[in-house]
């Protein structure tokens, strides 16, 4: 049985997350974070001391990491390092730039690869990161750019971190925004962008409800779902 997948890829902060989790739910796909992943990634190496950018210092610590992906009775991702359940810890704001630094390590891609192709041919899968479309799945069913202005997508940051209870300031959340795209897109291993064959869906302006429908009506006019 031939397995069908979502692609959607986008800068921090479009809504990735969000909005693939409740189209999984409402199609009835696995939810499939990337992010997630290379968050544990990022928090593994600052729990040891280990410098998230340096290649060769976490191209020794892939070895020795056990990281594991499972799916609760709610039916979200959890992630798991090293046995403990690092789901919530990897939230935290100062992993973003962890998980950004060690994403730009061909060392890290190549370790997270398989993982992430292995539950795409055992499942319908809606995979969100930034070269899904591009290189994780690039025979994706539907591929999806999904992105939003810079102010709004920090502002987006900002109120999720504050619902938290972290402290934030907008302004500081829109330079780290704008820095994390700039990483992002100028990498040399897997960068930001957009597939050719990709539909773009910018949700500038757009509340939850409205840009989920977006993306709905996206999906369902290229698959029969």
């Amino acid at each position: 049985m031939k397995r069908r997948s979502i692609a959607i890829d986008g800068p921090s902060g479009a809504g990735k997350s969000t909005l693939a989790k409740r189209l999984a739910q409402e199609l009835g796909f696995v939810y499939v974070d990337t992010g997630a992943i290379y968050r544990t990634v990022g928090l593994a190496a600052r729990r040891r001391g280990i410098d998230p950018a340096d290649g060769e210092a976490v191209a020794e610590m892939l070895p020795r990491l056990a990281i594991g992906m499972g799916y609760g009775e709610d039916g979200l991702q959890h992630m798991f390092l090293d046995g403990e359940d690092v789901t919530q810890a990897i939230r935290e704001n100062e992993i973003s730039a962890c998980a950004s630094k060690v994403a730009a390590l061909p060392a890290v891609r190549a370790f997270l690869l398989e993982m992430q192709r292995k539950t795409a041919r055992e499942n319908d899968v809606i995979m969100d990161g930034r070269d899904i479309g591009t290189v994780v799945l690039p025979q994706a069913d539907v591929k999806i750019y999904l992105t939003a202005a810079a102010e709004a997508r920090a502002e987006r940051r900002y109120r999720e971190l504050l619902e938290r209870g972290q402290r934030a300031d907008l302004n500081q959340v829109l330079r780290e925004v704008v820095e994390r795209d700039r990483r992002d897109m100028d990498r040399e291993v897997s960068p930001l962008r957009k597939a050719e064959d990709a539909v773009l869906a910018d949700t500038t302006g757009l509340d939850l409800e409205e840009s989920f429908r977006l993306l709905l009506g996206l999906v369902r006019e290229r698959l029969d779902v």
